[in-house]
C-alpha cells in the first residue's frame, strides 16, 4: 500500500496572514512615504516655474509697452525735427524774398538796368550764402577737368588751345549737400580732334593691261 499523503493543514495560511497583518517594517514605511515626498517636491517646482513664468510675462509686457511708447516718441521727434529744419530754411530765405520784392517794387522808380543788375547780383550772392549756411554748395565746373562724379556731359566742343576733357562751359550748375551730390552740373566738354590716328591707307592703282 502506498503511504498516505500528508494533508495540508489550514493553519499555515492563517499564520501567514497573521504575520502580514502586523505592523509594517521600516523599509516598507520608507517605500510608502517616498511618493508623497516626490509629490511635494514637484509641487514646489511647479510653483517656482509658475512664478518665473509670471515674472517673465510681466517683463515682456513692460518691454512691449516701452517699445510702443518709444515708437510714438521717435515718430513725433522726427516730425518735429523736420518741421524745425523747414522753419529754419524758410526763415533764412525770407530776407532774400524781401530784397527781390524791394527790387521789383522800385523798378518803375527810375532804376536803370545797371542798378537792377547790381541789385540782382547782390541778392544772388545772398542766396548762395543762405544755402551755404545749410550745407548746400555749388560745384565748380567751368575750367575744371571733367569729373563724371560731379559733371554730366551734354555735348562736346573742340578748342585746340585747351586741354582734352576740360569743361568749357557750364549749362546748368550742380549742387552738393554736406558733400553729397544732389544735382550734377550739365557741362560742355572739350574734345580735341585725334591727330595721331593715321589716315586710312590708299588703295593701290590698278593699271590697265590692255
Amino acid at each position: 500500500m502506498f503511504p498516505k499523503k500528508k494533508e495540508k493543514t489550514k493553519e499555515e495560511p492563517q499564520q501567514a496572514l497573521s504575520t502580514n497583518s502586523g505592523q509594517a517594517t521600516p523599509q516598507e514605511q520608507s517605500k510608502t512615504e517616498l511618493p508623497a515626498q516626490d509629490i511635494q517636491e514637484l509641487q514646489k517646482q511647479i510653483e517656482a516655474l509658475r512664478k518665473e513664468k509670471d515674472d517673465i510675462f510681466a517683463k515682456l509686457q513692460r518691454v512691449a509697452a516701452d517699445y510702443d511708447n518709444y515708437q510714438k516718441r521717435s515718430s513725433k521727434q522726427i516730425t518735429d525735427s523736420v518741421n524745425y529744419e523747414k522753419d529754419k530754411i524758410v526763415k533764412s530765405l525770407l530776407p532774400v524774398l524781401d530784397n527781390f520784392d524791394y527790387i521789383l517794387t522800385n523798378t518803375s522808380c527810375g532804376v536803370t538796368d545797371e542798378t537792377l543788375l547790381k541789385g540782382v547780383k547782390i541778392i544772388y550772392d545772398q542766396m548762395l550764402d543762405v544755402l551755404k549756411g545749410h550745407g548746400i554748395e555749388q560745384i565748380k565746373s567751368a575750367g575744371e577737368p571733367f569729373n563724371p562724379a560731379h559733371h554730366e556731359a551734354i555735348t562736346h566742343r573742340s578748342e585746340n588751345d585747351k586741354e582734352e576733357g576740360l569743361v568749357l562751359e557750364e549749362l546748368q550748375k550742380g549742387y552738393k549737400l554736406s558733400g553729397r551730390l544732389i544735382r550734377a552740373s550739365r557741362v560742355v566738354v572739350n574734345k580735341l580732334p585725334s591727330s595721331q590716328t593715321p589716315p586710312p591707307p590708299e588703295e593701290p592703282e590698278t593699271k590697265d593691261t590692255q
